[in-house]
């Protein structure tokens, strides 16, 4: 191959690159009208780059003029100028219309000389109005493949701005689109919240200022929306503060007697082994017997130890008491002592006052889930549930709970009129830890049965995580989006390799070289995989994530007093508020 080859190929014809005219403001993703219009293609923009070689299924082979890409460095529209590196977009003639590709890597090709060979995977094709070369109708897939030969065309930003078009569906912008400056990156609510989603990325790469981005642009977009937060540090209730209803344990007020069986006994269960089995079935008998004496017991008709019916903890240690005294009770006392000592042991404990004080045992369970889960919403969709105050012994029990309230009541509510509900959960490698960390809890059991079942009845779930790896690899699978920032850790970074589709690995190379703020977005949330520059979020709405300088706040003196005394008093009082 030598640069003659593509300087005497036939070019592409001078419509095919015409100007856009002004696209209508509703069918864009920035929901702007583009002024000015775009520039008329230049020289290089209507020149082949290189020609196909090999073409496989999802992908193809081509070869590469060097001194055509060099020449395209110079180019005034930054896609054009980044046209046949790795990670770029280009495009190839297919009979009337345009198959675009990405460039997963390149090699300089030693039998000719200025020549370079590169991997391309397919994202999607389109057709060619053939009065103003426009492309339209993108789609994802390919059903018409190009031949050996076909002629190679660096992708402008025109091109890319009818790619990135909207096809009418709901969306929120997030970004602009690398590596143009007015490209607006959306992503499409239905699909991003119906098939579940991911956002990963190492520390200090901005995930949770993303994240607080992401959710504050899909509460501005539906203010009667439902959406759960699990927040295990504190960081976005800042962040929410004005648009959101924020719990911690000072206001959380969880009643314990929603638990199921599960649940009780990672809370009051402290045997293992057989014994633990033992414990197990005298609390299984004893709740049982404690929920029967609610009225609503007999209301109800039958129940079980999952039944969500009040009980009081007394009735439950009396019964216990009660047992423990009988002759043919099949068992020493000992382990009734266990289990009765354990529930004391909790019951007296200020740390635990949030779900098991006595005042919590009437039935609040309407209420509870209305102010939770925001029915209705009030223009605050979003409840933040900051469960850094909670005792780490029962943090994930917690968790599960919440988790299970909103999978069950998408359940129990088929009957009524819809309500989707999103449940965030934050450091999701702790709550749905993999086979090798995994300690069998409840929590990790609920997420996965949401995350393969939950879109059935209406429950979203989204993951953030730094550590990709340590997450469980079928959870992960199930996220039909993924927003994926800079990874460090190269396990990591296979991880979301075998967890992504395979034309997104082009783009998945770049993950290891992303500046803070940018992320490769793909799966059902966009019309093709994207490398996206996040937007700026004002102050006022950015979670408490930021690090801080010591270089300057070790400079500073005055008032440490003051703040010391404020600290200890809502230590004590185990609130942010």
């Amino acid at each position: 191959m030598s640069r003659q080859v593509f300087i005497s190929a036939d070019p592409a014809r001078p419509g095919d690159l015409a100007p856009h005219g002004p696209m209508p403001a509703a069918a864009a993703l920035s929901d702007i009208v583009l002024e000015p219009r775009d520039l008329p293609p230049s020289d290089c923009a209507l020149s082949p780059i290189g020609v196909v070689v090999d073409v496989a299924g999802s992908g193809s082979g081509i070869a590469l003029d060097l001194h055509r890409l060099e020449d395209c460095m110079d180019d005034a529209d930054p896609t054009v100028a980044l046209s046949g590196q790795v990670g770029s977009q280009i495009k190839v003639r297919v009979g009337r219309g345009w198959l675009l590709g990405s460039v997963r890597n390149q090699r300089r090709d030693g039998k000719v000389d200025g020549g370079a060979l590169a991997q391309l995977d397919f994202l999607g094709e389109g057709e060619e109005d053939p009065a103003t070369g426009r492309i339209f109708g993108f789609r994802r897939g390919v059903t018409r493949f190009p031949v050996p030969g076909a002629l190679v065309y660096p992708a402008t930003s025109a091109d890319l701005r009818q790619i990135y078009a909207s096809d009418g569906r709901a969306h929120v912008t997030v970004g602009t689109v690398f590596p143009t400056q007015d490209i607006r990156a959306g992503l499409y609510i239905d699909p991003l919240l119906g098939k579940h989603f991911a956002l990963l990325g190492s520390t200090g790469t901005g995930k949770s200022t993303a994240a607080a981005l992401i959710l504050h642009r899909i509460c501005d977009m539906a203010p009667e929306g439902h959406i759960v937060m699990i927040d295990p540090h504190g960081e976005y209730l800042s962040a929410f503060r004005n648009t959101g209803q924020l719990f911690d344990v000072s206001n959380l007020q969880m009643p314990y007697w929603l638990m199921n069986f599960e649940e009780h006994c990672e809370v009051f269960l402290t045997a293992t082994g057989a014994e633990r089995q033992i414990d197990a079935d005298i609390l299984a008998k004893c709740l049982l017997m404690a929920r029967q004496k609610n009225r609503l017991a007999e209301q109800v008709g039958r129940i079980t130890q999952d039944s969500p019916i009040p009980y009081l903890l007394s009735d439950l240690c009396n019964i216990l008491q009660n047992e423990m005294g009988k002759l043919d009770k099949g068992h020493s006392s000992i382990p009734y002592m266990r289990v009765k000592s354990k529930i004391e042991e909790i019951r007296n404990d200020p740390r635990y006052q949030f779900m098991f004080s006595g005042m919590l045992v009437s039935d609040t369970m309407a209420e509870f889930v209305g102010r939770l889960f925001r029915l209705p919403a009030h223009g605050k969709p979003i409840s933040i549930i900051d469960v850094s105050g909670v005792p780490s012994e029962i943090t994930s029990t917690v968790v599960a709970v919440l988790s299970r309230l909103v999978f069950d009541y998408a359940i129990w509510s088929r009957q009524e009129t819809t309500r989707p509900i999103l449940l965030v959960c934050e450091e999701a490698h702790r709550y749905v830890p993999n086979e090798r960390n995994s300690n069998g809890s409840s929590v990790g059991r609920i997420l996965s049965r949401i995350a393969k079942e939950g879109r059935k009845y209406g429950v979203s779930l989204g993951l953030i995580t730094q550590r990709p790896s340590d997450l469980a690899e079928g959870v992960l699978s199930q996220c039909g989006t993924i927003i994926s920032m800079r990874l460090n850790n190269d396990r990591d970074q296979q991880f979301v390799r075998a967890a992504m589709p395979e034309g997104a690995r082009g783009f998945l190379d770049s993950i290891p070289a992303l500046r803070n703020r940018e992320c490769i977005i793909c799966g059902e949330g966009v019309a093709i995989p994207i490398r996206v520059a996040f937007d700026d979020l004002d102050e006022v709405r950015r979670p408490a994530s930021a690090d801080p300088s010591f270089s300057q706040l070790w400079g500073k003196s005055g008032g440490e007093e003051e703040s010391v005394a404020r600290t200890v008093h809502r230590w004590r009082a185990q609130s942010r508020f």
